[in-house]
């Protein structure tokens, strides 16, 4: 496409240089810039990429947006905007076609329970013969293609080819996980959502908005992007068994669906049997009961389950069909994992890095614990510490507990795992500083009988330590190597 029909709509810049350059890519990322592209410049938290300008021109770059007038060798034209991120948003959208207005987008937000629904809802559609893609915390999934993404909501541009890809692919829908952090920095600018589910809203994040009030208008910004155009058939599907539903049903002037287990609403879970192997329960409708069976544990599953399969109803399937593929669904990587149930322990990993959070996962493993429990978490660097002595408090319900770092960053580990003890009940606990000795000593102190939980990162795949550098890691490799040591079984006896 045409520079200049790229820009034409964009009524505030500055034009330095010749708008007549064809245009085949943009990107925010100055490694990635080559001829044919335009580049997009930003003051980010860490980095101003305005200063990678000259290297991109020096690659082929013909175009840059940017939001000072910079000094430049080369045959390069400046685009000069106010905010260049929002620019990139709408050029991104105009240059692929807008993409999210040829799939059924779906957008999950709330603290918990996003990767979840979000996956559930992927795998849904695959078992019903339809193509469809997630993105979120688990990364990019196109069919059952995977590739790992460092954001659960990616900027505005890589997020805008991702869906173009989609597309590409002959993807029916697509779900994305919808972080407060990506809608309050905009890279979810001009995605044309179709349905928006809302999990809960406990505390986190405070770190980067300040107040639980403005944590949760962020949340409510998906809602507000469904739009007003009632020509359009969209839902909301709104947890009802959480107190922020009643302020989201008035962000949206699109029809709402409400599910829980505790409230009043249009759908409800009754005789719900759980097990380590998966949940049960009957799923009373408007239009009569349907048994479920899943292979996901915990209570909390139940109301991830409502929310997934009222997505994919909502959008024309039969809720029969739905409820059937349900059984054959996989489990959802990381969260609420049981790692080879042919170990002598149970062991299992989890996500959870919220005492919202722990608290569901120790309901949801607590009834099956036959000896002790022992429960490893960890304290996030750089983040609102404030709700670290609750987590310390509710991993205390455990019979032995394990604080540890997880993704320290540029914070004292030994520092984050006392204000974690800060919160802790009994004295049974220990500290350690360093993760993977945290996880190798849990595994040390289980006896068969045992059920040890590693929470905090599920199968993410890496810590981040001081400078901002991921270094390999993984909870799940880590304990059953050391499970695997001490009790016999897996690759290692091959």
């Amino acid at each position: 496409m045409d520079a200049q029909q790229l820009f034409e709509h964009v009524l505030i810049k500055k034009v330095i240089g010749n708008l007549d350059i064809q245009i085949d890519d943009i990107t925010t990322d100055s490694r990635t810039a080559k001829k044919g592209s335009i580049f997009v410049a930003s003051v980010g938290y860490t980095v101003d990429s305005h200063r990678f300008a000259q290297s991109v021109v020096e690659q082929g770059c013909q175009c840059v947006v940017v939001n000072h007038e910079l000094d430049l060798k080369g045959d390069v034209t400046q685009v000069i905007v106010p905010d260049t991120l929002r620019v990139a948003s709408h050029i991104a959208h105009r240059l692929y076609n807008y993409p999210s207005q040829h799939l059924t987008t779906i957008g999950v937000t709330g603290t918990n329970g996003k990767t979840s629904i979000a996956t559930m809802i992927h795998h849904i559609y695959r078992h019903l013969g339809k193509g469809s893609a997630y993105l979120g915390t688990n990364g990019f999934q196109l069919n059952e293609t995977i590739t790992k993404g460092a954001n659960t909501t990616p900027e505005t541009v890589s997020l805008t080819k991702k869906m173009h890809e989609a597309v590409q692919a002959g993807a029916e829908a697509m779900t994305l996980e919808v972080s407060s952090h990506g809608l309050s920095l905009g890279r979810l600018s001009g995605v044309e959502f179709d349905i928006a589910i809302f999990s809960n809203l406990t505390q986190d994040h405070l770190d980067f908005h300040g107040t639980m009030e403005a944590y949760g208008h962020a949340k409510s910004l998906l809602f507000s992007q469904l739009g007003q155009d009632l020509t359009k058939t969209k839902y909301a599907i709104i947890n009802n068994d959480d107190d922020f539903s009643t302020y989201l049903r008035s962000v949206t002037p699109y029809e709402t669906i409400t599910y829980a287990i505790e409230s009043d609403a249009q759908f409800t879970a009754q005789n719900i049997q759980e097990s380590l192997q998966g949940v049960t329960f009957d799923f009373v409708t408007p239009f009569g009961t349907f048994n479920v069976q899943s292979p996901y544990v915990g209570r909390f599953n139940v109301l991830n389950i409502m929310a997934a399969i009222l997505a994919v109803w909502a959008k024309g399937a039969d809720m029969q069909s739905i409820i059937n593929v349900v059984s054959e669904l996989e489990p959802v990587e990381g969260r609420l994992e049981v790692l080879d149930p042919s170990l002598p322990i149970d062991l299992i990993i989890d996500y959870a890095h919220t005492a919202d959070g722990m608290t569901k996962l120790i309901d949801a493993v607590e009834p099956f614990v036959k000896q002790k429990l022992i429960f490893l978490v960890g304290m996030a660097g750089e983040r609102d510490l404030t709700k670290t002595p609750e987590m310390g408090r509710v991993a205390s319900r455990a019979d032995y507990v394990i604080f540890t770092p997880d993704n320290p960053a540029n914070d004292d580990p030994k520092m984050l795992t006392a204000e974690l003890a800060k919160g802790a009940t009994h004295s049974n606990y220990v500290e350690f500083t360093d993760r993977a000795e945290g996880i190798r000593h849990a595994i040390q102190v289980a006896e068969p009988g045992d059920t040890v939980v590693l929470a905090s990162k599920g199968r993410e795949p890496y810590q981040i330590m001081p400078g901002h550098v991921k270094v390999p890691h993984r909870d799940d490799l880590i304990g059953l190597e050391a499970a695997y040591k001490k009790f016999g079984g897996g690759p290692l006896e091959n």
